[in-house]
């Protein structure tokens, strides 16, 4: 990524997980990529996952990978994330399948509890990831005095 570059907005389109409606799987903007919610969506079968919420919450999160991959980034540049529930009973059960794909430096987090999500999906999880352009990585100074 060149200076110029880091000022500029473009979509990305995932084509293991396409989006299902009018939006972008992710919106890159600058250093930042900002992904659009994934629920527990089967790619091969067009399954939504809805009887188990651990099952649901690894798809979800699988799908959530695919969409950082198509964007250029993994899971580690993750800063933030938001998941969606439906019943917030359910927080244990994703914390502890969500914890999986976040060992070292977890990002922040808000959890939410929603009336319906579409295609009657337990969860949606989305994310916003930061991913410095190589010009900025190759400096030391970003760490201040």
């Amino acid at each position: 990524m060149t200076p110029r570059e880091v000022d500029m907005k473009k979509a990305v389109s995932c084509h293991i997980v396409p989006a299902i409606g009018p939006y972008s799987s992710a919106v890159k903007a600058g250093p930042f990529i900002f992904c659009s919610g994934q629920i527990p969506l089967v790619p091969d079968t067009g399954e939504v996952i809805t009887a188990d919420v651990r099952r649901a919450t690894e798809q979800a999160m699988r799908n959530l990978e695919a969409v950082l991959a198509a964007a250029g980034a993994t899971l580690a540049d993750v800063v933030k994330t938001t998941i969606y529930l439906v019943d917030m009973g359910d927080f244990p059960a994703v914390n502890e399948v969500y914890g999986r794909f976040f060992t070292a430096e977890p990002p922040a987090r808000a959890t939410v509890q929603v009336a319906r999500l579409p295609r009657e999906a337990p969860i949606e999880i989305e994310a916003v990831a930061f991913r410095p352009p190589a010009f900025l990585e190759e400096t030391d100074d970003l760490d201040g005095p």
